[in-house]
């Protein structure tokens, strides 16, 4: 019997690799493949030190030329190796490849699995840190379907063998949480970490598709990335989907709107349609390549107190609904916003914003954390090929303050002129003035006290969707509201 003392206090325990590995292994039902692709075979390499490896793993295998890889899974339009498709090919050619050789009739209990990663490590420059795709596709019973995780991971450590060591350690987990954490998914994202550090390795993806994940929606597992630190940023198609931010972001002009969205309102609209109509017409944009984003930052999800998720998930489905691809962010500051972006595109990029948003950005108390403090944050932010978009504001004597009259800090006026007349902060002047009244906290006001109007402040449709019991029936109303 285990001795406890006064004064213990309970933890959870975390299972060495070993531990893990052993589980799995001595699990006689459990049986399937290993298919690593660009950094060495380093999560089997963890079951079979571990022992016990004979009845679990069929085949474990390395198409590392790219003749030979191409010959087994066949060859992606893009011609690409480390992509999501070319993952999920390997996944599905493996599982097909266990059921097609080990019959059901003599092996009933057996629950197949095919683990696979395509990874691309540091290259020797050490200029590009490297990232890779990695998923498992596999059975909890052997009469039901086949579940599937996938994720997309980017290597911190500017070592390739420390970075290979790295993904052994985060596909053992993967593993291990895909039989024994299933149906505590945000558990199991918790767990990838176990035996890692944050500053290894980012996980920036993650799907959940299969019977035992139909109560599962991979935008509230993405939110769980951005909480938990794993990532900074997460991002939604139009559809709902998660998508990987490079493939959407890669190389294109960026036009991005941040705000609550709470929900989306007719000013809302009408400046990401007027500055949208203006970043268009700039000579360095090329409307082909041209994304536009609404951003909503933890910060604003956070500014009830806790995160609501049924509130985050009422903003998506909204913004979604409009045909927007929508990001989560960490970035408290509009320069790690622009930072972010200039990971993926050197193109010109644009910030579609309201006076108030553009008077606290020359508030010196958001970089004081910053040795070189503002001039430092401006540098990063206003180095890049970048534009400020200014929605003007009505004030309550019927004027408006746009980027000509508004007013900053004394110390800040003179370098204010300086972008304003270099133009790098432009007004947009062809907006629609009924619109200039419109705030989301006055509309969340008027549908808690059922005042009547509230509706033609929102787009076309937003209102039906909010109203609508099957998505947001009267207790999700409430707890939209934030009430």
């Amino acid at each position: 019997m285990e001795i406890t003392l006064k004064g213990d206090r309970e933890f959870d325990e975390i299972p060495s690799l070993r531990t893990k590995c052993l589980r799995i292994n001595l699990n006689e039902n459990i049986y399937g493949t290993f298919a690593e692709i660009g950094a060495g075979q380093e999560t089997v390499r963890q079951f079979f030190r571990a022992g016990g490896a004979s009845g679990t793993i069929a085949k474990a295998m390395s198409a590392y030329d790219k003749a030979f890889s191409d010959a087994i899974y066949g060859i992606e339009d893009d011609k690409r190796y480390v992509t999501e498709a070319r993952l999920r090919k390997m996944l599905d050619h493996e599982v097909n490849l266990v059921e097609e050789r080990i019959k059901r009739e003599t092996h009933p209990n057996k629950m197949f699995f095919a683990y696979a990663n395509t990874v691309a490590t540091i290259d020797f420059a050490k200029k590009y840190k490297g990232h890779g795709w990695v998923g498992i596709k596999y059975q909890v019973d052997p009469d039901q379907g086949y579940n599937e995780i996938v994720l997309h991971l980017r290597f911190k450590e500017t070592d390739a063998r420390l970075q290979q060591e790295t993904l052994g350690v985060l596909g053992t987990n993967l593993i291990y949480g895909a039989f024994y954490k299933y149906n505590e998914p945000k558990k199991l994202l918790r767990y990838l970490y176990d035996h890692l550090d944050k500053d290894q390795v980012e996980i920036d993806t993650i799907n959940f598709e299969g019977p035992v994940f139909d109560n599962v929606d991979n935008r509230l597992m993405s939110l769980q990335l951005v909480k938990n630190g794993m990532t900074d940023a997460v991002m939604f198609a139009p559809d709902g989907n998660n998508v990987l931010p490079a493939r959407v972001l890669y190389k294109k002009n960026i036009l991005a709107l941040r705000g609550s969205f709470r929900p989306v309102t007719k000013v809302n609209m009408d400046m990401y349609k007027k500055s949208y109509e203006m970043f268009i017409k700039e000579n360095k944009v090329d409307l082909e390549k041209t994304q536009v984003i609404f951003e909503i930052t933890l910060s604003n999800l956070r500014a009830e107190g806790e995160i609501d998720e049924q509130d985050f998930m009422d903003r998506a489905k909204l913004l979604c609904s409009l045909g927007q691809t929508v990001l989560i962010s960490n970035f408290q500051e509009y320069y790690k916003l622009v930072e972010y972006f200039s990971q993926y595109t050197r193109a010109r990029m644009g910030l579609a914003m309201g006076v108030n948003n553009l008077v606290d950005i020359f508030d010196e108390k958001y970089y004081r954390h910053l040795s070189g403090g503002i001039l430092e944050a401006f540098g990063k932010l206003f180095y890049k090929d970048l534009r400020v978009y200014l929605y003007p504001m009505k004030n309550e004597d019927g004027t408006l303050t746009n980027s000509e009259n508004l007013k900053v800090h004394p110390r800040m006026k003179e370098l204010y002129k300086f972008f304003k007349y270099n133009g790098k902060v432009v007004d947009i002047a062809d907006y629609d003035e009924s619109t200039l009244s419109v705030f989301s906290r006055k509309v969340l006001k008027m549908i808690a006290q059922s005042d009547e109007g509230w509706e033609t402040m929102l787009p076309e449709g937003v209102s039906n969707l909010i109203k609508e019991k099957s998505l947001f029936g009267c207790e999700t109303e409430q707890a939209y509201l934030g009430e």
